[in-house]
This record gives structure tokens, sequence and C-alpha cells, in this order.
């Protein structure tokens, strides 16, 4: 891998019947970067994304991720979990019932017995770390889109990702929250963590973004 790289992907080819979605992509995340995945409905950006995070299988080419010798096998989102590798989605995959705390910690209990009192002193702490404007007990949805989608920031972060995609996370925000989002991402980016950020806004990209590959 490179020097200061956290994930490099090489020669990426994946294919559907009749369509030819991804051939010879060349991909390189440093670490403690933020990097803009651009290109039209149908270039192959969530193709990419889905072959890196094990949603479907590639038909060539390798995946290698700081910290793991050789290249990364990754068959499922789990297998991108394990090797660093979280996503948040546009569309907000957590609970709204629950709380932010039982949000941050959700599948990642064991046992019958969940010990409430430390659940949410840990969840406030990373709340607080990050600056994110939600308490441990307070009902997700109650919250808004913009502080939802950082809450699923902090469960990812929480789980010590190395790789953090966010996929159109501003596509329902509005400047403020965007704002709001925007330093988030730039405090993990000083913690070093390396984010790739999907977008078809061309100045968000400039605002927030050190590099661009555009498919």
């Amino acid at each position: 891998m490179q020097e200061g790289a956290v994930l490099e992907m090489r020669g990426i080819c994946k294919y559907f019947p009749g369509v030819r979605a991804l051939q010879d992509v060349d991909f390189t995340l440093r670490k403690g970067e933020i990097h803009a995945l651009m290109g039209e409905n149908g270039a192959g950006k969530s193709t990419l994304i889905k072959v890196l995070t094990g949603v479907y299988p590639k038909d060539g080419g390798e995946v290698h991720i700081e910290g793991v010798d050789g290249p990364a096998v990754i068959r499922s989102p789990q297998d991108a979990q394990n090797a660093g590798i979280s996503t948040v989605y546009q569309e907000i995959t957590l609970c709204p019932n629950l709380s932010v705390a039982e949000n941050m910690y959700i599948g990642r209990t064991k046992g019958a017995v969940t010990n409430w009192r430390k659940m949410n002193s840990g969840a406030g702490k990373i709340l607080e770390s990050l600056g994110i404007p939600a308490s441990p007990t307070q009902q997700l949805g109650t919250c808004s889109i913009a502080v939802q989608q950082m809450v699923a920031i902090a469960r990812a972060v929480d789980m010590e990702c190395k790789v953090l995609i966010l996929d159109e996370p501003t596509s329902s925000l509005d400047e403020q929250e965007v704002q709001k989002l925007f330093g988030l991402m730039r405090d993990l980016r000083a913690k070093g963590v390396g984010i790739i950020f999907v977008t078809h806004f061309l100045e968000q990209v400039y605002e927030v973004c050190d590099r661009i590959t555009v498919l």
C-alpha cells in the first residue's frame, strides 16, 4: 500500500447481465482525509461502495486495508465492519423508537441483561467528544435528521472504523445542518479517520473535501 493510505482498491471490476458497471477502477483513501466520490447517475458510485462493503461480490481486482495482511476478503457487510469499514446511508437505518444510546449499541450487547447505566454513560462520552447535540436517553425519533445521521456516525466511530462512507448525507439537510455535519467530518478527519463522501453537490465538495475522484 502507498504510504499514508488506509484503503486501496486496485483494478476493481463488476459486471451485471449486459452491463459493465465497473472496469479496472482504482481508488485510494488516505488516513485522515475527506475524499469526494462523484459521478453522474449510473456512473458506478453506488456499485463501487457496495463492492467495498461486501453487498456485491467483485468480479476482479483487489482491496487492501491498513492493518490487514494481503488483499482483504470482504464477502458481506459484517466482513467490511470487521475490517474497519462503516457506512452511513442517506436513508437513516437506525430505530427511531429507541433511545440514542440504544441505537448506538444495538446488536453489540451480549446476553439478556444490558447494563443501562454503563451504556448511557458510554454513549454520553462519545456524543460529547464529537460535539453531537443529543442526550443518550433521548428517543432518536425526536432528533433532527442531521442529528440522527450524526448518531449513526458516532456509532460507526465507536466501532473503531478506519474508513467511514457517507452516502449522500446532506440531501435532506438545510444549510445550518450541513455545516454541523461538516464540523463533525472535520473533527473525524483530525482523528485520522478516512472519509469517503459520496455527493452530487460540487460546492460542498470544494468546501470540505481534500481530494476528488470522478467516475
